[in-house]
């Protein structure tokens, strides 16, 4: 399809602006705020996708009003004024590059924590508390009320002073939906009670923001239209709800969503993972379009640009948002506009982006390292100004791949040695686990670099020092990964692995999968064996809970397949022996917390501990080479070039990464290759 026929590629008109595609970021909050104001990473962060080609990206993914809305997720504060010069700023940086800015403001009402921030009361509606956030909230009374909409009407004035194109406000799931939702207003008031009354709150906020900023400025709204709860909001009702908005003359376009967002579970398919389909909302919208007489806007898994022109072909939206796409590829319409869509590095749907928010971290890309880091980390690699050298990598999973991409994108000769007949490592069995096949297609655009680049793959090849000293190499990598940890508890010998279980062996019976790790191995496997027939799942952990270290996006799911697929869990257990007992296996385990010591007779095993270094190879290599194997951490951890890479001495330098280093995840293995090799 050429650019002057692609629904993607046409211009389109908000108000007085002129957008140059169809393509946008809607707000999204990545956590990269510091002190509740968008410096230079998040400023950073945004440019990337300005200078790869984007529309208009949004920004503030609910930032806050007021004091007793606080952050509970990195947000930024538009309550006062010294987020003014910043929005200056980021406005000229963005607009630099013919791209439009848009801030979402907020505030949160029961969403948020009393505990943070000024430690004020949190406020709503009514007296009813929010299963995520936990906090028992104040029933706001008319002070309250003023004060607050008057704290939306300063927030938007800010926006337009600092520059900005437009603001938006998030009603879904925030204070403006719980005043409209049966479910959270139980007023007897004006503001309760009747259709009418419970819109109240909203039209007001948007009065006094369209008085604040004038008629010129754009104003958009994020608003909710089916809670699919039998007490809560429904599609006529909803949909009603947008209809008079959008005919209000207070806003100039709708941004739609679906579902709630009070509860993980709820929140897990609001934003849906791996385990949904792409654009799971776009045909609802259809359903609704026609009655919403303002643009429509929507994000939600258009993770693609086939799901993105097919719901602007048909007329379902205006605007495709494309959130996570551009985690994944900040330069997704310059590749397109260059017919090169094939390269665009996917979003496979992991949900490693939003779980580390709300595990307390910033956005990072699950298999992207330089999203998040643009002041240091490159998207685009630059060839090397110095004549191309000879590079080896050891191993093809996430971190060798890698390497040889970053390393053959600077102009050097790459070699890669993979010990099977496929690429992908670990990734490869992840993406047998059911739900999360989506991961393959990780390996996938690596195997079209590889391809593009035309790194030389031995495959089959078990190298070892002989192997890769013939190759007279300037550089060596060693990314050989690592091997299950099974022997780390007596009896160890007669447990089987993760690996084991999702490479194919088949097993039945009773099996206890036990997992001292707290990822997705020890979930994946137990929720892969759950589905098989004869199998009956018993999933034991040290840590209080089931994945542990894994967030929003993806827990929920699993616990949702573990209750109804019958795998029982016994959290607060460590393993301490296994052992034969006839033809089952006898599994003892410690209770964390000085309860008494447990039994279980099964017919399988499965540990998952992580994995140990597969390093022969690297420390058969050390003596030749002319740093000893040893990698400079300071000049790693301040993106520096590593030294003994700009010597003139004979020999080669020689690296480890991922898990040949130690056990770690997808994004660490990526991350240690590019911050190593985009320099060398």
């Amino acid at each position: 399809m050429s650019s002057k026929s692609d629904p993607l590629l046409q211009p389109f008109t908000l108000k007085h602006l002129t957008l140059k595609n169809r393509i946008m970021s809607t707000p999204h909050e990545p956590a990269y705020a510091e002190d509740g104001l968008p410096k230079e990473r998040y400023q950073l962060y945004h440019e990337e996708k300005a200078k790869g080609g984007i529309a208009m990206t949004m920004f503030g993914g609910s930032a806050n009003v007021a004091v007793d809305s606080p952050s509970v997720f990195g947000q930024l504060y538009v309550g006062n004024d010294d987020i003014v010069p910043y929005f200056r700023e980021f406005a000229d940086r963005i607009h630099k590059h013919d791209c439009a800015l848009i801030c979402q403001i907020t505030h949160m009402g029961r969403r948020t924590v009393w505990n943070q921030g000024d430690w004020l009361p949190v406020v709503a509606p009514s007296r009813v508390r929010e299963p995520a956030h936990r906090a028992f909230p104040k029933v706001m009374d008319k002070d309250d009320i003023n004060r607050i909409q008057k704290a939306y009407a300063d927030g938007a004035r800010r926006c337009r002073e600092g520059g900005l194109d437009g603001a938006e406000v998030l009603q879904h799931g925030h204070l403006l939906e719980q005043f409209f939702s049966p479910l959270t207003n139980t007023r007897d008031d004006e503001y309760g009670g009747s259709f009418d009354n419970r819109m109240r709150f909203t039209l007001e906020v948007l009065e006094r923001m369209r008085e604040a900023v004038g008629p010129d400025f754009i104003l958009g709204i994020r608003q909710g239209i089916n809670e699919n709860h039998d007490d809560g909001i429904g599609l006529e009702e909803g949909t009603e709800a947008a209809r008079i908005i959008s005919e209000s003359g207070l806003v100039d376009y709708m941004t739609v969503n679906f579902g709630k967002i009070a509860t993980d579970h709820e929140l897990a398919y609001h934003i849906p993972g791996m385990h949904y389909p792409l654009a799971p909302w776009v045909s609802a919208i259809g359903s609704v379009r026609e009655r919403i007489k303002v643009p429509v806007f929507h994000a939600c898994k258009l993770a693609d640009l086939s799901s993105a022109r097919y719901a602007l072909q048909e007329g379902m939206l205006d605007m495709a948002g494309m959130v996570r796409a551009h985690i994944a590829d900040p330069h997704i319409v310059n590749k397109l506009m260059a017919g090169d869509e094939d390269s665009i590095r996917p979003c496979v749907g992991a949900g490693y982006c939003l779980d580390r928010i709300y595990e307390g971290g910033g956005t990072l890309c699950i298999h992207n390292a330089a999203t998040g880091r643009e002041a240091t980390m490159p998207h685009v690699i630059k060839p090397s100004p110095q004549p191309g050298k000879k590079v080896v990598v050891v191993g093809g999973g996430p971190g060798g791949l890698e390497a040889a991409r970053v390393c053959a994108e600077r102009g050097h000769t790459v070699t890669l040695f993979e010990a099977t007949g496929d690429i992908g490592g670990q990734i490869n069995l992840a993406a047998r686990a059911g739900w999360r096949k989506d991961l393959i297609g990780i390996v996938d655009w690596y195997r079209m670099q590889m391809e593009r680049l035309k790194v030389d793959i031995r495959w089959n090849c078990f190298a070892d020092e002989e192997t890769v000293q013939a190759e007279n190499p300037d550089i060596v990598i060693i990314a050989t990964g690592g091997l299950p940890d099974t022997d780390y508890v007596p009896g160890g010998e007669n447990c089987m692995s993760v690996w084991d279980v999702l490479s194919g062996e088949d097993i039945s019976g009773e099996v206890l999968v036990y997992d001292d790790c707290g990822q997705h191995q020890g979930p994946s496997c137990a929720d892969y064996l759950s589905t098989r027939d004869n199998t009956q799942v018993e999933f034991v952990t040290p840590d209080r809970s089931a994945a542990l270290e894994m967030g929003t996006v993806n827990f929920p799911i699993f616990l949702e397949h573990f209750y109804k697929n019958g795998v029982s869990m016994t959290p607060d257990h460590r393993l301490k022996s296994v052992e034969k007992s006839g033809n089952k296996l006898k599994a003892v385990f410690t209770n964390e917390y000085n309860g008494p010591e447990i039994e279980r007779i099964v017919d399988h095993v499965v540990v998952e501990h992580g994995t140990l270094p597969f390093d022969d190879v690297f420390h058969g290599l050390r003596d030749g080479s002319r740093n000893n194997g040893t990698t400079d951490l300071d000049a790693l951890a301040a993106d520096n070039p590593q030294v003994s890479d700009d010597t003139d001495e004979g020999g080669y330098a020689l690296y480890r990464v991922g898990d040949a280093i130690a056990s770690r995840n997808i994004h660490a293995a990526i991350y240690d290759s590019l911050r190593l090799c985009k320099d060398l």
